[in-house]
C-alpha cells in the first residue's frame, strides 16, 4: 500500500458517498486507475464495506453507555457463550473483548434511563459466565471511529 492508496482511504473515509470520479479527482489519478486500486484495496480485505453513520439520538436512543465486563471463567466455551450472547442484544451497538481486567468492554445504546436499567437487568447480566458488569454513562463523542490515516 502506497501513499495514493492511503490517499484513497482517507477520502473514501471522510465521505463513504464520494463517487469514483470525486476521489480519482481528489488524488490525482484516472478514472480506470483509482478504481483499479479500489478494487485491490476491497480484494485485499481493507476495505471491508460501507456503512450508513446513524444518528443514535434522532433514532430514539439518546441514553449511551459503556459496560465494563469481568467474566467468571476465560474458558474457550465461556467466551464463546458470551460472545454469541452479545451478539443477540440489539441494544449492544459494539462489544470488545480486552487484555488484562475488565474482560469486555460494551457500547450500549438505549432509550432512556429506564430502559438501560432494564436492559441491565433482565439481559446484560444474565449474560453466560459474566461475574461483574461496572457501567459508566457516556456524556459526549469527542472523535468517532476512524482509522487513523
Amino acid at each position: 500500500m502506497d501513499a495514493i492508496d492511503m490517499e484513497i482511504l482517507s477520502s473514501l473515509q471522510k465521505d463513504g458517498r464520494a463517487t469514483m470520479t470525486e476521489v480519482a479527482s481528489h488524488v490525482g489519478l484516472s478514472l480506470s486507475a483509482c478504481h483499479r486500486r479500489f478494487r485491490d484495496l476491497e480484494t485485499e480485505g481493507v476495505i471491508r464495506g460501507f456503512r450508513a453513520d446513524l444518528d443514535l439520538d434522532l433514532l430514539g436512543l439518546p441514553f449511551e453507555a459503556l459496560v465494563f465486563v469481568t467474566m467468571k471463567s476465560g474458558d474457550q466455551r465461556s467466551v464463546a457463550d458470551f460472545e454469541a450472547g452479545v451478539t443477540e442484544i440489539s441494544n449492544i451497538v459494539q462489544a470488545q473483548r480486552l487484555f488484562g481486567e475488565p474482560d469486555y468492554q460494551l457500547y450500549v445504546a438505549a432509550q432512556s434511563k429506564q430502559h438501560f436499567q432494564e436492559l441491565y437487568d433482565r439481559e446484560l447480566s444474565s449474560l453466560p459466565g459474566v461475574r461483574r458488569l461496572t457501567s459508566t454513562l457516556i456524556m459526549k463523542t469527542v472523535v468517532t471511529h476512524h482509522a487513523p490515516i
